[in-house]
């Protein structure tokens, strides 16, 4: 689904009345996850799932097929744990 699709469904799901609406709908909702989580809080949404950032360590190994190494340094990652209601609708219990 793209970008486009889900704005038009946001618009009938929500009601909006205008896809323009809609549009802003879901750019405010992107737009505070991300702030939320560039500030490392949670952002947690009942049955829907929990948006999380996690510490990664640095690492380094061997390019497989070559004598080549890399090494990649510490970071924070986002991360996103579906809930329950979500997990059951999609495995169709």
């Amino acid at each position: 689904m793209t970008k486009a699709q889900f704005v038009e469904l946001v618009q009938k799901n929500g009601g909006f009345e205008s896809k323009a609406v809609a549009e802003r709908a879901v750019k405010a909702f992107t737009d505070s996850v991300k702030d939320a989580l560039v500030k490392k809080e949670d952002v947690s949404l009942v049955g829907f799932g929990t948006f999380s950032t996690a510490k990664v360590a640095a690492k380094s190994g061997l390019v497989p097929g070559t004598t080549k190494t890399y090494s990649k340094p510490a970071h924070t990652a986002p991360k996103f744990k579906f809930g329950k209601t979500i997990k059951d609708a999609v495995s169709g219990l």
